[in-house]
């Protein structure tokens, strides 16, 4: 019998490092999923005491939290917001075990951890979904208010992604629920801002234009020159950053 695990999802339990290795000071923080599986992340303060907006990271289908650092560390430097990120269930130290399904209460998890532990305001909340992570930052834009939406190599939808690797029928094992961006995107009123990598290997750039293409404005999309599926803010360098600065602006300005 097929199972999500080694198909859809790649995760690792062993953190290879911490936020303190790039010198920024951090919480380990515990917390429940929606069901009340126990996940880890990281909470990363803002250097300034009075900046109020958070980043909410739903990192890809792969290895860890600790496999994000290097990338952490340059967006904490570039924006000076504090950032969340955390691992889904069975990924790093988090419990429980992998599915499509589990991963929309893992990311209500951490939410609700923002907003009722942290008593982060809604709207103070950025969100960030890298790669399988996009579908959930969508998921969560659609029922909940927030400052943004940041979608970095975005798929429209887990069958369209399926298709790619299976050219017969699909396993219904993999079908059982699914992520679903291109049906959800025009419900979405918060600021998008689109970002692909020129020559993504993983996701065709095609996906997020028809994500762009569906969605409300306001939103932007920003194509990284020569760039694949995981080099995108170190091809992108300082205009990648800049991008994102630009973006949280607008937001600030519309809120």
């Amino acid at each position: 019998m097929l199972s999500e695990k080694g198909l859809i999802f790649f995760p690792l339990q062993q953190l290879e490092g911490t936020p303190k290795d790039f010198g920024l000071e951090y919480e380990d923080v515990f917390f429940p999923a929606a069901d009340g599986i126990r996940l880890h992340g990281w909470f990363v303060p803002s250097s300034d005491p009075d900046e109020k907006t958070t980043l909410l990271w739903f990192h890809g289908n792969a290895g860890n939290i600790s496999h994000r650092l290097e990338n952490l560390a340059l967006l904490h430097r570039y924006l000076n917001i504090s950032i969340f990120i955390f691992d889904y269930r069975e990924f790093g130290l988090s419990g429980g075990h992998i599915s499509k399904a589990g991963t929309y209460l893992d990311a209500k998890g951490g939410w609700n951890y923002l907003v009722a532990e942290r008593m982060v305001e809604p709207t103070d909340i950025l969100l960030f979904g890298r790669s399988l992570g996009t579908a959930l930052a969508v998921d969560l834009a659609v029922d909940k208010p927030c400052l943004g939406v940041v979608l970095e190599a975005a798929f429209t939808s887990s069958q369209d992604m399926l298709k790619r690797y299976f050219l017969g029928a699909i396993p219904p094992e993999l079908s059982q629920s699914s992520y679903d961006s291109i049906g959800k995107i025009h419900l979405v009123q918060a600021p998008l801002l689109f970002i692909h990598g020129e020559y993504d290997e993983a996701i065709p750039v095609e996906m997020a234009r028809c994500l762009y293409q569906n969605a409300r404005a306001p939103k932007s999309f920003y194509l990284v020159s020569r760039s694949g599926h995981n080099d995108t803010y170190v091809v992108g360098g300082s205009d990648y950053f800049r991008q994102w600065q630009d973006f949280l602006q607008k937001c600030l300005e519309k809120d």
